[in-house]
């Protein structure tokens, strides 16, 4: 073999080699944006609306009261006077899911008199109880707090009733900690 076909082949050769490496490689997918009917079957709702169902199981609606129920901003348990989109986004999917199943669920975010921390959304405190439900004419009010963990965010809500301050339902529940949990919690991806 002459000179410059050797030099040719060993020239080659690493092309070649490299040439079969990129041929065995995956081809790069691109990320594809959701559609709507998977917009429509998200985790996070239907899990409002399941810990709803499993808080409200057996419950009597008219043994409830006369009044409407307010749905509270769901907080930090660390820092109750502290919410997050999590929370509120929470909150607001349960006032839903109550009145799909047939409370009637007062919107309190259009009234001036409950108490409202810039960011937070809607909070009541135990000691304004028994006088926003007053003002609201509500027989209960849903309240709940959230717990970020490792892997989970822990989430416990409570229907209160106003007249004597009483837990008549409770329901505990856990969220995996996903891409869309994680920025709702506004913590660092």
């Amino acid at each position: 073999m002459s000179r410059p076909h050797a030099l040719a082949l060993v020239c080659a050769l690493p092309l070649a080699l490299l040439a079969a490496g990129c041929a065995q490689q995956q081809p790069v997918q691109l990320r594809v944006e959701p559609s709507y009917q998977e917009a429509a079957r998200a985790p996070l709702v239907q899990s409002s609306r399941d810990a709803v169902a499993q808080l409200i199981n057996g419950l009597n609606i008219a043994a409830t009261g006369p009044g409407p129920v307010l749905v509270a901003t769901v907080v930090n348990v660390n820092d109750l006077s502290v919410s997050s989109p999590l929370g509120r986004t929470l909150s607001e999917q349960y006032a839903t899911a109550m009145a799909m199943s047939g409370f009637d669920v007062k919107e309190i975010k259009l009234r001036g008199d409950v108490f409202v921390k810039e960011g937070a959304g809607e909070l009541l405190l135990s000691r304004e109880l028994k006088d926003i439900a007053r003002n609201h004419n509500a027989s209960m009010v849903l309240v709940g707090t959230f717990s970020p963990a490792a892997h989970y965010t822990y989430v416990s809500m409570k229907l209160v009733r106003t007249e004597d301050s009483r837990i008549i339902r409770g329901h505990d529940y856990a969220l995996p900690n996903d891409r869309d949990v994680n920025r709702l919690l506004a913590l660092p991806r």
